[in-house]
């Protein structure tokens, strides 16, 4: 320790302590568990993890706040109040996606049945021969085409 850090020690009653703090000594954070279940797909397992994932977001951002409120009424600092503005700023955004996260699922699930059957602009590539029997064929009736005998028309 510098002589300053010594003095500022001595002023303030501090006992010197040689150990230093280590990585190790606080609490590392612990690793989200993944739920997958084998009898969804991949887009309901995905929405399970983010979903987890946003919940445990908004508690760690809940309890940041409340300590950053504590910090910032004790000390009145300008700096304190900024930050948790900031903070509170963010959980509401992390909400929202949660949110978003709702919705996109929603839309992912709806898509297949929103699809149209009908079929616009449809283009027939054949001759006009091939054309006039399909249009005059009855429904049951199959037109196999004899592409030995089909001649390409150049008009």
């Amino acid at each position: 320790m510098s002589k300053l850090e010594d003095n500022v020690n001595e002023i303030l009653g501090i006992q010197k302590t040689e150990n230093k703090v280590q990585v190790a000594d606080f609490e590392q954070p612990i690793s989200v568990p993944r739920k997958i279940d084998e009898n969804k797909d991949d887009i309901d397992n995905d929405y399970v993890n983010s979903r987890d994932n946003y919940y445990n977001l908004i508690d760690k951002g809940n309890e940041a706040i409340e300590g950053i409120l504590e910090i910032a009424k004790e000390g009145q600092h300008p700096r304190a109040y900024e930050v948790a503005g900031q903070l509170i700023g963010q959980v509401a955004t992390t909400v929202d996606k949660l949110q978003d996260l709702q919705k996109k699922l929603k839309d992912l699930k709806e898509l297949p049945n929103k699809a149209s059957t009908n079929i616009k602009n449809a283009l027939f590539i054949g001759s006009t021969n091939e054309l006039q029997k399909m249009l005059n064929r009855k429904d049951d009736e199959v037109i196999e085409g004899d592409t030995a005998n089909n001649e390409q028309d150049n008009s």
